[in-house]
């Protein structure tokens, strides 16, 4: 076996010292070697293919400057966008993220002596946000791809037409409130004075509310039906504030417009928990009990279940069939399902309902609508 040998011990253990990282002190960025120690080095300097490379480098210096620099600047950068985002992060935490890569740019060989002032013409140049605390220098990715700044502006868009449309729908109640208003008049009070017809009769008042009128009404007997007939009357008073505040009750308790709504929407159950006799089996949402749970009755079977929402998911129809828009700025409204977005998971529909009745809105989310029964 020869000393050259690739298998032989000597090349093996030139192969694993020659693995991970080596001092810089060592590395020539013009022939992009490696040395191991000083001597290394020294040898690599002296030789032929060294100096060849010096002397092309002499003819033109700033040329191969400005390659070296624009080289590391395109990988630092690249690194901090693809790692870091546009979030705010130490300088030197990127660097150390960097240099870890075995054939990277030594910033020796570029026209910056100093990570730190590599990081002030970052900030000068406008490529990130950078700002000096004790602890050091932090930058920040400044993200001007054509395509992030299309998205945000259609973000932006949709958030205003959301605004738009809830203004809208302000505007159409407020019409309905005063045309509601228009052609009635406030009934006015109207005063009298007090007049006794009998001079023996007794006059009585309780200003409880709602009791006037009965209260007036047996004051005109009370000399002859005596004190029992009183006590009678007030009981009925009772019972009727009583009966009053039990309906104020009942009205709190009331179901929203858009929980009966959702009674008639149609669902899947995903759980696994019941058995392979309900598991992705459709259902009708037949009473909504709190904000998560809901009584469904299956479709083919009848049966009834009592389930979280978390064990259901919504119906997509086929286009041309009627959804329920469960949340967002079009939340309670029907509509038609125009087409489906498999690519980005989210639908066209046409509001069928309301002030907004007509409207196409693209780019709802598949949890957000639901089909009608």
């Amino acid at each position: 076996m020869g000393k050259s040998d690739f298998l032989s011990p000597k090349a093996i253990a030139n192969r694993i010292k020659s693995k991970g990282l080596q001092k810089l002190r060592w590395y020539c960025q013009m022939c992009q070697k490696q040395c191991r120690d000083e001597n290394g080095f020294k040898c690599h300097c002296m030789s032929e293919s060294h100096q060849r490379q010096l002397l092309l480098a002499s003819e033109n210096p700033q040329q191969f400057m400005d390659y070296f620099s624009e080289e590391f600047r395109n990988d630092f950068l690249e690194l901090l966008r693809r790692r870091f985002g546009t979030k705010r992060v130490h300088n030197n935490i990127v660097y150390n993220e960097y240099i870890s890569h075995r054939e990277h740019i030594h910033m020796n060989a570029t026209q910056w002596e100093t990570l730190t002032d590599f990081t002030k013409w970052l900030g000068r140049e406008g490529l990130c946000k950078v700002d000096e605390t004790p602890k050091g220098w932090y930058i920040q990715y400044i993200d001007r791809d054509p395509e992030t700044i299309r998205r945000q502006q259609e973000q932006e868009r949709k958030k205003k037409q959301d605004l738009d449309d809830e203004e809208k729908t302000a505007k159409f109640i407020e019409q309905q409130v005063r045309r509601g208003l228009e052609g009635k008049e406030l009934e006015k009070p109207v005063y009298t004075e007090l007049n006794r017809e009998n001079e023996e009769e007794k006059v009585a008042f309780n200003l409880n509310k709602g009791a006037s009128t009965s209260i007036a009404a047996s004051s005109k007997t009370s000399s002859v039906l005596g004190p029992n007939a009183l006590k009678m009357v007030e009981g009925a008073v009772k019972r009727k504030e009583s009966s009053h505040s039990s309906g104020q009750s009942k009205e709190k308790k009331k179901k929203s417009a858009l929980d009966e709504i959702m009674e008639e929407i149609i669902v899947k159950i995903v759980t696994k928990k019941l058995g392979d006799k309900y598991h992705k089996k459709k259902a009708v949402v037949k009473e909504v009990i709190d904000k998560y749970t809901a009584v469904v009755k299956m479709i083919d079977s009848g049966d009834k279940l009592k389930l979280d929402q978390t064990h259901l998911e919504t119906v997509i129809p086929a286009p041309g069939k009627k959804v329920l828009v469960l949340n967002g700025g079009y939340r309670g409204n029907e509509g038609i399902l125009e087409s489906i977005n498999e690519k980005s998971f989210s639908a066209t529909i046409t509001i069928d309902s309301g002030p907004l009745k007509g409207r196409r809105v693209e780019g709802i989310q598949y949890e957000d609508i639901s089909k009608l029964a």
